[in-house]
């Protein structure tokens, strides 16, 4: 079941093109990476999601109906620019945005309290927010964003500010939040977290697609053509046509066959003049490198 379907949208900000085009859908249940260089136009996607945009041409819907004032109070959006108080006190800033999502107050302290020692803060509950480290104000914004128990969650860079033990807490309630049903878009440009978390991506350049698909398949795509080469001695990989060095450090290469002038028999023997080879294998290649080759080949393009 799709849960969310955008059909052929544009978006204009005078003559600049923010969204070009863009059609995609996410499925019930999942957790869909958004992904794309900075000022690629994911935010102003986001943002006609819920409702605080409209589309200049085409149309979203989500859960079967065309995005409106009740589609945004099912969703729970975290933005990349956190909003909240800095006077007021944890407990009460939680519950008052679940009280702007049609939770009553007493719904929404009993929630509160729950997510806040879910996450390791109940200690902080009556802090004011300005009294708080940046991770801890990223938790809080957090459980703001889902004290409503929304069916659709959009987290932009969250993250943002988490020390490593507070990154796998996070991590672990994403995906708690998965088994449940819920479905999830996470924008990041942390591409680990992308290939741990994610069951499909779609990738935003300059407005429009420029890759999408499930994470396994499209790093099944690329592998074909990255070889990973251990070896030890000597190489001067640029005597030879066809490749692309990615790296080359301690006797472990990495490069791309980039067209057909590559012939692999030839490399192998001319390499074994001044080196011996100990590995000569096809690679997967990680979302890190995949994104960085597919943003390069747009800029090109460009």
């Amino acid at each position: 079941m799709e849960v969310l379907k955008i059909n052929n949208v544009t978006k204009r900000f005078g003559k600049y093109i923010a969204s070009n085009n863009i059609s995609l859908s996410v499925k019930k249940g999942n957790i869909f990476g958004l992904l794309g260089p900075n000022g690629a136009g994911k935010t102003t996607l986001i943002r006609m999601i819920c409702n605080i945009f409209a589309p200049d041409e085409g149309d979203i819907f989500l859960f079967d109906q065309k995005v409106n004032s009740d589609t945004q109070n099912r969703i729970g959006y975290l933005p990349e620019e956190r909003g909240l108080y800095k006077k007021i006190k944890v407990i009460e800033q939680i519950i008052y945005f679940g009280t702007l999502k049609g939770m009553s107050r007493k719904e929404a302290e009993n929630a509160a309290v729950y997510w806040l020692d879910k996450m390791g803060a109940t200690n902080w509950k009556n802090k004011k927010i300005e009294e708080l480290s940046k991770g801890m104000q990223q938790k809080i914004q957090f459980i703001a964003t889902i004290i409503h128990s929304p069916d659709f969650i959009i987290l932009d860079e969250p993250f943002s500010g988490f020390d490593p033990i507070n990154t796998e807490l996070l991590k672990s309630v994403i995906l708690e939040l998965k088994s449940i049903g819920k479905t999830l878009i996470l924008s990041t440009h942390i591409m680990s977290q992308v290939e741990e978390l994610c069951d499909e991506i779609c990738m935003i350049n300059k407005g429009k697609i420029v890759l999408s698909g499930n994470v396994a398949d499209i790093k099944n795509s690329y592998r074909k053509n990255s070889i990973i080469l251990e070896y030890s001695g000597t190489i001067d990989f640029t005597t030879f046509s066809g490749i692309e060095i990615i790296s080359d450090i301690d006797g472990r290469a990495i490069f791309k066959i980039i067209d057909s002038t590559f012939f692999k028999q030839k490399f192998i023997e001319t390499v074994n003049q001044n080196a011996d080879i100990i590995s000569f294998s096809n690679e997967t290649p990680s979302m890190h490198e995949i994104f960085i080759d597919v943003a390069a080949n747009e800029n090109k393009q460009a």
